[in-house]
């Protein structure tokens, strides 16, 4: 893995081969399949025709390996399989499998070259098929940048038509019947005559065979299951609380621990006084680990409380220990030898900017934390042969590998069981809560370790959205916009999460100009600069990622000259958008919303678009100026996807990105005071209330040529859509977020 940066930046072509990192491989190498790792202990009587289906006597068992932290992929990748294989979504089981580069994730590689998502050219293509086939020869199993759809689109429909034909095959050999008379409904093949012979009467015939893989995908006319709304099969589990999450876990003879480690992340332990904890009831051990200490007890409870009397003196944090020395170090950055790139240099902006400047402005994004509901935890059992653990992760390739390294044991020697992940929003892509736990179990060797967070430790700890800055100006001409030209300044989020895993990624980070420099706006002039600012408070992927800040910047600026110019927001942004996709996407949300029509005193609307993870989405919002603050009264959203796979899970993925994303932008921050996060628990960063959830209405389009995934890209417009909202029904413009220290909320 450490070797991922190096290939991404370092790839051409020469030939029929790739060059990757200096290591030179052709088609053939990453065309070739790996080994089918359900065939490693299949079961006599059992039958397996690729990595995501298996069948015996008993029952059917759908494999999704991307991990499910609440946005439905386990009952997505099943609903895929499943439509192909002609079963019904009551008449399987589902499972995450174990970690294998099998499971690789190709689609991770489209957010990951230095392309827009427009761009259909030969080298962008041909990049974008290079760090596909480097991610398949690293076997990088992962969840996250919405690209579990897009990875599983095609080759999970694969699988279900593998599994499909072979059994057809096993039923035409039992009967003498030809393959093409033989139909398929519920899990079982239909012969001519009526009969049926269920699959997993079938498994041991099926077994012996070569599984058919030259195999046709059905017409979309044709589907049973995908493109239409289904009941998702966690729903009953989840309503009713028996649905298994990580922190769920029991394994016999396991103790409970805690950790507490320096809230100045990256500080030392200088030394601690544990006697007052050591003596509490059901205390059982306390251990140092990697920058402080952890609690053993019979209970969590026991050995959370034990922990809080546990007198620390810790080292100091490397980074500014208060917050406004964070926003000196990132404001001193706007030079050219901090630019990490300039990733857009269109037209002439010196010039069209010296006919006259119509804004300029500094905008300004905080930390924000991720604050999942499940908190941190992991169960770990060392053992001299083996390492086992019960979490959920989105990585489970890469946490084999950072156990081993804290164990001492071999990757392949990790048993990693995923689980249901209550949240995580880029939390789960971090290893330290496993690796502490690793550590624990690691000292108690034989003894099952299940550590949890407290609420508390999980806030100091988290590693939040990265801070960032943006300064820019325009200019404006006979109604319209005529030029832009913005500079972002970040810490590299890149830099600091790969970091921490051992992965050295050079080049210029990605996610210091998403949301701003990708945008498929026919800007005349338009420069677009990102800055890399020095390291401060170490930061992590959180939903939506670059684009959760960048498009807050570039928008805010637009809507800015928009209205410098005089012309209306929405008209403006179609009349400069030139991509057909885009632009429907925007004519979409504006006939939704009925964009135009008369509001009434003190109502304001206002409007946003953002391209993430290939995926265009537009937001409007209206507000109301009440008495008692501003209230959201209605969001509009249209997004388009290329495929809606399913249209109730969609809906609920916008709506839900909608609330995230409205819900930070009025409320949320992470500051920092003597180096610590200030912010302990919910009450320091409440999101939206209830009673403050406006009506949503949702529209999924499908003119996207390329199959996307929906979980993030509701985020990023819904900050500046609100902002602008805000201006609309106020004249007040707010260019820094959380919108709640400038303006309040009813």
């Amino acid at each position: 893995m450490a070797s991922l940066g190096k290939i991404a930046r370092r790839t051409f072509l020469v030939g029929a081969a790739a060059v990757a990192g200096g290591v030179a491989f052709g088609v053939y190498k990453v065309r070739t399949p790996y080994d089918n790792p359900l065939e490693a202990d299949l079961a006599d009587g059992a039958a397996t025709f690729n990595p995501w289906v298996l069948i015996d006597a008993d029952k059917i068992t759908l494999i999704g390996p991307h991990g499910d932290k609440g946005q439905g992929i386990m009952h997505t990748q099943a609903a895929l399989i499943a439509e192909e294989m002609d079963i019904q979504l009551d008449q399987f089981e589902t499972s995450f499998g174990k970690p294998d580069k099998a499971y690789w994730n190709t689609a991770m590689a489209d957010d990951g070259v230095p392309f827009m998502f427009t761009d259909r050219s030969f080298p962008a293509e041909s990049m974008r098929t290079i760090m596909g086939g480097a991610l398949k020869l690293l076997g990088l199993q992962g969840t996250g940048g919405s690209s579990a759809v897009p990875d599983s689109f095609v080759k999970l429909r694969e699988a279900g038509a593998m599994a499909r034909e072979t059994l057809k095959l096993a039923a035409s050999n039992r009967s003498g019947i030809p393959v093409a008379q033989l139909k398929t409904a519920r899990a079982a093949v239909q012969l001519p005559d009526g009969r049926e012979i269920k699959y997993t009467e079938l498994a041991a015939d099926a077994a012996s065979l070569t599984p058919v893989t030259d195999v046709v995908l059905r017409d979309p006319s044709e589907w049973r299951l995908l493109g239409k709304s289904m009941p998702r099969l966690d729903m009953v589990a989840k309503s009713t609380g028996t649905l298994e999450y990580g922190i769920d876990v029991e394994v016999e003879g396991a103790l409970n621990a805690t950790v507490v480690c320096n809230p100045r992340q990256g500080g030392a332990l200088n030394s601690y006084d544990a006697s007052a904890a050591e003596t509490m009831r059901g205390v059982k051990k306390i251990v140092e680990v990697t920058g402080g200490v952890a609690v053993v007890a019979d209970n969590t409870w026991r050995a959370i409380q034990a922990a809080l009397m546990i007198d620390f003196d810790w080292g100091e944090a490397p980074y500014p220990a208060e917050q406004d020395g964070h926003w000196q170090v990132i404001s001193q950055s706007f030079k050219d030898d901090h630019l990490d790139k300039e990733w857009r240099n269109d037209g002439d902006v010196a010039a069209a900017m010296a006919e006259g400047s119509a804004v300029e402005a500094e905008y300004r994004v905080p930390y924000v934390a991720h604050a999942p509901l499940e908190p941190l935890n992991a169960t770990v059992l060392v053992e001299d042969d083996k390492v086992t653990v019960w979490t959920g992760h989105q990585m489970p390739r890469m946490l084999q590998q950072q156990v081993a390294a804290v164990t001492g044991h071999k990757p392949d020697q990790v048993d990693f069981r995923n689980h249901y992940m209550g949240g995580s929003f880029g939390h789960r892509l971090e290893f330290g809560h496993v690796t502490l736990a690793a550590e624990v179990a690691n000292q108690m060797r034989g003894t099952p370790i299940k550590l949890t967070y407290s609420r508390e430790e999980d806030f100091a700890h988290d590693y939040p959205r990265h801070i960032g800055m943006a300064r820019g100006g325009g200019a404006v001409k006979d109604g319209k916009v005529v030029a832009m030209d913005l500079g972002v300044a970040m810490p590299s989020v890149i830099n600091s999460q790969m970091g921490r895993a051992g992965i050295s990624v050079p080049g210029p980070d990605t996610q210091i100009s998403a949301g701003a420099w990708n945008n498929p706006y026919s800007l005349e002039n338009f420069r677009m600069r990102a800055y890399r600012v020095p390291e401060l408070a170490p930061t992590s992927s959180w939903r939506s990622v670059g684009a959760s800040a960048g498009g807050f910047f570039f928008d805010s600026l637009l809507d800015e000259l928009i209205h410098a110019a005089g012309a209306d927001p929405l008209e403006e942004r179609i009349r400069l958008m030139q991509h057909d996709v885009s632009r429907k996407v925007l004519e979409a949300v504006g006939e939704m919303s009925n964009w135009g029509s008369p509001l009434a005193s003190g109502k304001g609307r206002g409007v946003a678009f953002v391209e993430s993870f290939g995926v265009p989405t537009a937001e409007v919002i209206e507000v109301t100026n009440s008495e008692d603050g501003i209230r959201i009264d209605k969001v509009w959203v249209a997004a388009d996807v290329g495929q809606v796979v399913d249209p109730v899970n969609f809906e609920n993925l916008v709506q839900g990105g909608v609330v995230f994303g409205l819900g930070h932008a009025m409320n949320s921050e992470i500051t920092y005071s003597d180096g610590m996060a200030e912010q302990a628990n919910y009450f320091d960063a409440e999101g939206m209330r209830m009673n403050q959830c406006p009506e949503i209405f949702v529209k999924g389009l499908e003119n996207n040529p390329e199959v996307r995934g929906i979980g993030e890209p509701p985020v990023p417009p819904a900050a500046p859509a609100l902002a602008n909202a805000i201006f609309a029904a106020t004249g007040q413009r707010i260019r820094e977020l959380p919108l709640y220290n400038h303006i309040g909320f009813a």
